[in-house]
């Protein structure tokens, strides 16, 4: 952990703010306190993007949500780490995957600290020490500055600030509670009696006022403030009190002598328990009933979810009163994710909540035996629990429910119903009347409990890293990964943090006391990526493929088919039409069967339309693929899958980078249906949107023997690469698609790939090396026979000598590239090589040459609708009229310049245009002005990781520091001339 994370502090419980050491930081616009917020309340787990745009904007984001979260993202970089190099990668706000986790060291947020002590406090409470308690909860709820995630907007904001609120006031009505055991009675009948008007319905406030003022002599206001409680509770909700309240006014009325306070109270008393009146039991319907209590034991060892369990915990009325209708939680998630831990635990904190019984059934919906608990046996094993004899027990599943909601009928009873296939299994087992809790498990989403029922969905996603760390610590003992957390955290990465897969690497580790940590580290690694290491022994409950086969076998043969096909992917995730190239199948079929593969949980939906594999799911898959997939099979495949990449980006070519020379394709393999396009905006989302996985083809393409795709996609990805300034990932796809070609000694291919090489390498101001390339692929298209190819290496070779300050050279250069286009008739051509040379002009001082030249050219590129030129040249002409002390003319080109570059989502040439308007303005005496363009230029290139951000910053910097001197005239910045 660096200096920086040991001194950060972030808040939200009241504003959201963050500091570092003693200097508060500014966190932005409320927008932009929203994405913060989202990221401090994951608690160090991963944040997708569409999260991000659910939280800020919910069902209708804007058009271009996607890049406006990522400004924020970068802005919160920016300010949280306002001393990290530009080189170094951000290590507080990181990339994971598509989307971002926040790492803060631990008790750096508000809310963390404020539970630990709640938490803390209620040990203490227990352990008979109320004096430490209270001491605890005043300085946990003095740590809250107004209304949790106040001024945040967006739906996050609105849920999670109810659910912080309401944990505020819980943790206030124990505080005050332990407040009356100590006999501070009087101090807190004035702050009862406002909490109590202001929530009249939580009873368990009235009955702590009820006894502060009995116990403070003041007996006939405890009798009204019952009174008024009762009325509230009578007029808007047709129920009586609860029990408790209701025994705590008939003790008043007799004036019980145990209600009076220990005169000397004090701390290593324990805390004597409240006598539980009695619960009023349902009417007699058969010769007897009894109360059952059949939940499994809960795991000794449960650590971690403390996200999951206050959410469900939330379902039920604060007070300990009765729900007003039956609540059902339906926890679902993938094979092993501990779904029936969960469950279980949760069941067990509830139990004296439902003290009418607690009744279980596993319904076996995915046993291997594949023998399904079906509703009649669960529901006679109900009956039986409840003391019904066999011969009561009606014949027909409608006659068997309707007795099993009568016995449940005013009583208060828990029914875990775990491991369920699908919804017709549970909703006979459902009670039909209030008081009740039903838990429901399932590796299926039951849409239909949702949606008819009301059910409440809880999908369970993996472990964090601490939880994860905490498991084995818990089942091993502390010392042992205290020892070798190198070792404890590859446990935890192999284990993709499941926890059926962490529960049995730990009992392996459990049952040899003597080995290292690093022993089974090594195991896992001779596992090769396979489950064998994941094996449970004679147990199949306990072996990870096991468990997966379960619910593998439960597809139907299509849905397992496309599972065991998606392993074959190699990016992080996969569209539904991507999904339908790679299983050879229309769209429509596919969908269908990515929603079976989502509700069973084998595959998760992180985004509309998007879909991943949990990582040991991808190892299963994969295994399954190998074993009922021929190698041809499994190529064609990949061949699909690879096609629909590279044509899908062809498709998107033309429309952001219109009338430039075509790659040539072979046509798609069939059952291959690639992506098309109306508009610009629409191909630069998708090629932004798959940016990963484009990537990742490239390398599949050339691990797979795909040459051809290797290098002819970075080729067509050469305008969306540019555009976007993806510096890294366009030198990383060039490099890999030219070493294909040469692999494979494909001659067109490796002239396409040094030109492409050159031309990423341009785009990172590595001229000297841009130029050797493109001598060698000049020398490439000669000996092809290709002229056009050789034309454009001329051409880009006049561009990089322009941009590597050889301007002589870049003159003959541009000018050899534009003879050879007005013989041939090539205006477009024409347009650029006449704003190369107008810039070149501009650099030697020429500057009316170089007024009239660009003239010449902003004429032919209109004519021939080529605006991404038009803009550089706009801003070029800018340039000119700024070295001249044309203020006014200056200006007013870069900002058609912009404009331009702003209708073509040219982001790297607007932040460009933004930092010379800012030079101009700084000219015509506007600081203020200068600095607002300057800023937006640094937000852009700061989102981009894009090097020009250390010039703005510099730019920013001299402003602060006083009036500048002579101004040096910035250069701008062309495409290349590529084939």
């Amino acid at each position: 952990m660096n200096a920086y994370e040991e001194s950060v502090r972030f808040a939200v419980l009241g504003p959201v703010r963050a500091w570092r050491g003693e200097r508060e930081v500014d966190v932005g616009s409320p927008q932009q306190r929203a994405v913060l917020a989202a990221l401090l309340l994951r608690r160090g787990r991963p944040v997708m993007l569409g999260e991000l745009l659910d939280a800020v904007w919910g069902e209708g984001p804007p058009t271009a949500a996607v890049s406006v979260v990522r400004t924020y993202v970068s802005r919160l970089r920016k300010g949280l780490e306002p001393e990290r190099d530009a080189a170094d990668g951000p290590s507080v706000v990181v990339s994971v995957g598509d989307g971002y986790l926040l790492r803060i060291p631990e008790g750096a947020l508000d809310l963390g600290v404020f539970e630990q002590r709640v938490a803390d406090a209620r040990r203490l409470r227990s352990a008979g020490d109320p004096a430490a308690a209270a001491e605890l909860l005043h300085a946990a709820l003095g740590g809250w500055q107004g209304a949790a995630l106040a001024g945040v907007p967006g739906p996050l904001a609105e849920s999670e600030g109810a659910r912080l609120d309401e944990q505020r006031l819980n943790a206030l009505e124990l505080r005050m509670d332990v407040d009356v055991e100590l006999g501070r009675h009087g101090e807190v009948i004035a702050e009862l009696a406002s909490l109590t008007a202001k929530h009249p319905l939580r009873e368990g406030l009235c009955r702590l006022l009820m006894l502060a003022l009995y116990r403070s002599g003041r007996q006939a206001e405890a009798l009204a403030a019952y009174r008024s409680t009762r009325g509230t509770l009578v007029a808007e909700l047709g129920i009586e009190p609860g029990a408790r309240l209701r025994d705590l006014h008939d003790r008043i009325l007799a004036a019980d002598a145990s209600l009076a306070a220990d005169p000397s109270p004090g701390a290593g008393q324990p805390r004597a328990p409240e006598p539980e009146p009695a619960v009023p039991q349902a009417p007699p319907v058969v010769a007897h009933t009894a109360t059952p209590a059949q939940l499994p034991a809960d795991l000794p060892t449960f650590v971690g979810r403390e996200a999951e369990l206050d959410r469900v915990r939330a379902l039920l009325p604060r007070t300990g009163k009765a729900p007003a209708a039956v609540v059902i939680g339906a926890i679902g998630g993938m094979a092993g994710i501990g779904k029936t831990t969960l469950a279980v635990h949760w069941a067990h904190e509830m139990t004296d909540r439902f003290p009418d019984g607690q009744l279980y059934v596993n319904l076996r919906g995915f046993d291997p035996t594949g023998v399904v608990v079906t509703p009649e046996d669960a529901i006679r094993t109900f009956l039986d629990a409840l003391g019904v004899p066999p011969m009561r027990i009606p014949a027909s599943l409608d006659a068997q429910a309707a007795l099993y909601r009568s016995m449940l009928a005013r009583r208060r009873v828990l029914v875990l119903l775990d491991n369920a296939r699908d919804t017709e299994q549970v909703r006979p087992l459902l009670p039909g009347s209030p008081g009740c809790l039903v838990i429901v498990t399932s590796r299926n989403q039951l849409t239909g409990l949702v949606a008819a029922e009301g059910a409440y969905p809880l999908t369970l996603d993996q472990l964090t890293p601490a939880e994860a760390y905490d498991l084995l610590a818990r089942r091993l003992g502390a010392d042992r990964p205290a020892a070798e957390p190198r070792a404890v955290d590859e446990i935890v990465e192999r284990c993709a943090r499941l926890p059926l897969a962490l529960s049995i690497v730990a009992a392996h580790a459990a049952a040899h006391p003597g080995f290292p940590l690093s022993a089974i580290v090594d195991e896992l690694r001779e596992s090769h990526g396979s489950l064998d290491a994941f094996a449970g022994g004679d147990d199949l409950t306990t072996d990870v493929r096991a468990v997966f086969s379960w619910s593998y076998k439960a597809l139907s043969a299509p849905a397992a088919r496309l599972f065991h096909l998606l392993s074959l992917h190699s990016g992080h995730d996969i569209s539904a039409p991507a999904a339908a190239a790679l299983a050879g199948l229309p769209s429509r079929e596919a969908r269908g069967l990515l929603v079976e593969l989502t509700r069973a949980h084998l595959l998760i939906e992180h985004f509309p339309g998007r879909y991943t594999l949990h990582d040991l799911l991808r190892v299963y898959a994969a295994e399954r693929v190998r074993a009922e997939e021929t190698e041809r099979e499994r190529d064609l495949a990949v061949e699909r899958l690879l096609s629909w990449y590279l044509h899908s980006a062809d498709a998107a070519y033309p429309h952001i980078t219109p009338r430039r020379r075509r790659i040539p394709l072979d046509p798609p393999p069939p059952l291959c249906r690639p992506r098309a396009f109306t508009t610009h905006d629409e191909a630069l989302d998708w090629c932004e949107t798959e940016r990963g996985n484009l990537v990742s083809a490239v390398h599949q393409a050339a691990a797979s023997g795909q040459p051809g795709i290797a290098w002819r996609l970075p080729a067509v990805l050469w305008g969306f690469f540019y555009l976007r300034s993806h510096m890294h990932d366009w030198l990383d796809t060039a490099g890999v698609g030219l070493a294909a070609a040469r692999a494979a000694q494909d001659r067109e291919g490796e002239a396409q790939g040094l030109a492409d090489m050159a031309a990423a390498l341009r785009s990172s101001g590595r001229f000297d090396e841009t130029i050797e390339h493109l001598h060698r692929a000049m020398a490439a298209y000669e000996a092809l026979g290709d002229d056009d190819g050789t034309e454009s290496a001329v051409a880009n070779l006049g561009d990089a000598y322009l941009q590597s300050g050889q301007l002589d050279e870049a003159v003959e250069y541009i000018r050899r590239g534009l003879d050879f286009d007005r013989v041939v008739g090539g205006a477009w051509g024409e347009g650029i090589a006449l704003s190369n040379l107008g810039d070149a002009y501009q650099r030697l001082g020429r500057f009316d040459e170089a007024a009239t030249i660009l003239e010449q050219a902003l004429a032919v590129l209109r004519v021939n609708g080529n605006r991404w030129v038009e803009g550089i040249a706009l801003d070029i002409l800018g340039t000119v009229h700024r070295r001249l002390g044309h203020h006014e003319a200056a200006v007013a080109h870069y900002r058609q310049a912009l404009g331009t570059h702003r209708d073509i989502g040219n982001r790297w040439g607007e932040g460009h245009t933004l930092g010379n308007l800012g030079d101009a303005q700084l000219d015509a005496d506007e600081p203020e002005a200068a600095r607002d363009s300057w800023r937006q230029a640094l937000a852009i290139f700061v989102e981009f990781d894009h090097p020009d951000a250390e010039k703005i910053r510099a730019r920013l910097d001299r402003l602060e520091d006083g009036p500048p001197g002579a101004r040096a005239a910035q250069g701008a910045a062309e495409p290349e001339r590529t084939a």
